[in-house]
Order: C-alpha cells, then sequence, then structure tokens
C-alpha cells in the first residue's frame, strides 16, 4: 500500500470509452492519503452527450471514490470543462465529497497552491477556431489508434505504453501551447502571492519552477495514467500507474533554463481582472 499525504488526480472521464478505469480502480485500492483532490474533467458530460459509455469499470471507480470519502479521507472535487455542470453544486457536500470552484492547499513545509481545473486559461493561451476545431478531431483520433495499440500490447502481455503521448511530444505546436499554459498558470500564482499552481485540462503530466513558484499539472487518466502526490515532507512528485508503476518525475529544486539572468518567457499579457479571479477567494 502507498501512502501519502495528498493526492490530485484529473482528467479521468468517466462516461467515455478512453477511460482507463481499470488502471485507476487499481491505484485507488492500492493507495491512501489525507486527502483527495479530483481536479476535474472527471465524468465526461459532454462525451456521455453524444454516446453514454459507463460499463462496470467506471461504476467501480464512483463507488470506490464515494467509498474513500465514507473512510475518513477528506475528498475535495473542483470540477472542469467536461463536467461543468457540476460547478452549479460547489459550495455544497454530496456523498461526503466537497465541491468547491477552487482550492488551496497548504503543503506539509507550508507552501501554499491554488488548485483548480485549468481550462480557465483557455481565454489567454490561444489558438485559432480552424486549428481548434482539428486538433480536437486528430486527438479524438489519436486517442482510438491509442486503445487500439494498447489492446494489441496486452495481448502480447506488454505494458501500457502511451502512443498518443509519444506522438503529441513530437509536434510542435502541442509543445508550444503546453509551454504557454505553463507559464499563464503560474504567473497568475505568483501575481496572486501563492506559491505555486496544481491543475490537469491539458493531459501532460510534468513541473515547470521559476525563482517565485511552482507549477504541476497532474497528467490524465486516458493517455498518461498519472497522479500528483504529496508525500508526508511536502515533496511533491509525479505517480504513474499501470503494469509498471512507479515515480517518473519530481519536482525540480532549481529553476527552468529559460528563467535564468531574470529574463522571463514572453506570453500574452494576463488581465487584472483574469488575475482577481483566478486567485479570488474559493467557493
Amino acid at each position: 500500500m502507498h501512502q501519502y499525504r495528498s493526492v490530485f488526480i484529473s482528467d479521468v472521464h468517466l462516461g467515455s470509452a478512453d477511460c482507463q478505469a481499470d488502471y485507476l480502480l487499481e491505484f485507488l485500492d492500492n493507495v491512501t492519503c489525507d486527502t483527495l483532490y479530483l481536479v476535474g474533467d472527471i465524468v465526461d458530460l459532454i462525451a456521455m452527450q453524444r454516446r453514454v459509455h459507463f460499463p462496470e469499470a467506471h461504476q467501480a471507480v464512483v463507488r470506490r471514490l464515494i467509498a474513500i470519502a465514507a473512510s475518513g479521507t477528506r475528498v475535495v472535487y473542483v470540477p472542469g470543462n467536461h463536467d461543468d455542470f457540476l460547478r452549479h453544486f460547489c459550495g455544497q457536500t454530496l456523498a461526503g465529497i466537497e465541491l468547491k470552484q477552487k482550492a488551496i492547499h497548504t503543503t506539509a513545509d507550508g507552501r501554499r497552491f491554488v488548485v483548480c481545473h485549468g481550462d480557465q486559461f483557455d481565454q489567454v493561451v490561444r489558438c485559432s477556431p480552424l486549428m481548434l476545431f482539428v486538433g480536437d478531431h486528430a486527438h479524438g483520433v489519436l486517442l482510438r489508434l491509442n486503445r487500439w495499440f494498447n489492446a494489441w500490447r496486452r495481448l502480447r502481455r506488454k505494458p501500457y505504453w502511451s502512443l498518443a503521448a509519444w506522438v503529441k511530444s513530437r509536434i510542435g505546436k502541442a509543445r508550444s501551447f503546453i509551454r504557454r499554459f505553463e507559464l499563464a498558470a503560474l504567473t497568475a500564482a505568483e501575481r496572486g502571492h501563492y506559491d505555486g499552481f496544481i491543475c490537469g485540462h491539458i493531459h501532460s503530466a510534468g513541473f515547470l519552477r521559476s525563482q517565485d513558484g511552482l507549477y504541476c499539472n497532474d497528467g490524465d487518466w486516458v493517455e498518461h495514467c498519472t497522479a500528483l502526490v504529496e508525500q508526508y515532507n511536502g515533496r511533491l512528485d509525479i505517480l504513474h500507474w499501470s503494469e509498471q508503476p512507479g515515480i517518473i518525475a519530481s519536482e525540480p529544486t532549481e529553476p527552468a533554463p529559460e528563467f535564468f539572468g531574470g529574463q522571463r518567457p514572453v506570453i500574452d499579457v494576463l488581465s487584472p481582472a483574469f488575475i482577481e479571479n483566478i486567485n479570488a477567494a474559493p467557493k
């Protein structure tokens, strides 16, 4: 059994065929924590409008989350854009699970992090409507290929390997979008006088450290099967879970190279109103 102070998961997409529910269920059965954050897109209400796919494994995940909350673990659900309807219930507790627009998490070593899904940054990390349309459809095709590819690997008794992640890592525009998203989230946290930002949304687990803050993304359970975990000393790690679970990244101790020399990469200006909204008191 793996024990952590806090665990952050997002982008599970229950209700869609791409959800890796079996891996997530095994993860939940083998991990304990004091606080579990569900950082949005846990249920994919958008996909379910087109076609409902909610097999027994997806139902088992829901039952397990409710059981975790009933066992005494604090469970906080911060909805995202695919489960946006649940934002109407923020401020309430359902089945022992707290729903919040965003949360503020304090680590064991005293750092304060904003926790929200991350779709709020879509308006500042811009791309053209055409690229958005093409990218969305291409991503859907890539996820289907990922399912078929890993079904073939299982038949050959090989561990899970994300074809989708491998392809995206080699597309320049995808890498550029991810870095702009990371910088926008990190900038928003720093201007709100927080120590960092924890989110999901872009299906890309990772860290980015500046001189004044730390960006953390917990990844997803569609392509990567990752969670952000906090050790009892406050250190943050990214844990991958499949046939070969393990820590794949730890928070960096030094700023990223692009922050050296006092220079900061240029991103779109974040308006004061946007910063205020991101850093407003949690509901």
